[in-house]
């Protein structure tokens, strides 16, 4: 990846009014990965989306890192499902 592809914590701090420790505890908690390039850190324009709504259940629903981590899992298991539910589905359609 470039360096194109990344935003700068601080900027995106900045924009988002967020506090960098929060980014910070993201990160430890695996929910967000950050890269160190010329000892500064940086986050995918992948993730933005991800940080944004993590943001929007720690600032507005009061939701603390351990929960979003929870919340962030139960997710990731829902839409595995819903993909199997469809691919079962689909499936079942051949047989019919």
């Amino acid at each position: 990846m470039t360096e194109e592809q990344f935003i700068l914590v601080s900027t995106f701090c900045e924009k988002y009014q967020v506090e960098p420790s929060f980014v910070q505890s993201l990160s430890e908690y695996g929910l967000i990965e950050m890269n160190n390039i010329n000892e500064s850190d940086f986050i995918s324009l992948d993730r933005i989306h991800d940080v944004e709504k993590f943001i929007h259940l720690h600032y507005d629903l009061d939701i603390n890192v351990e929960g979003i981590d929870a919340i962030s899992h139960l997710l990731a298991r829902l839409k595995v499902l819903q993909d199997e539910i469809a691919s079962l589905k689909n499936k079942l359609r051949m047989y019919e």
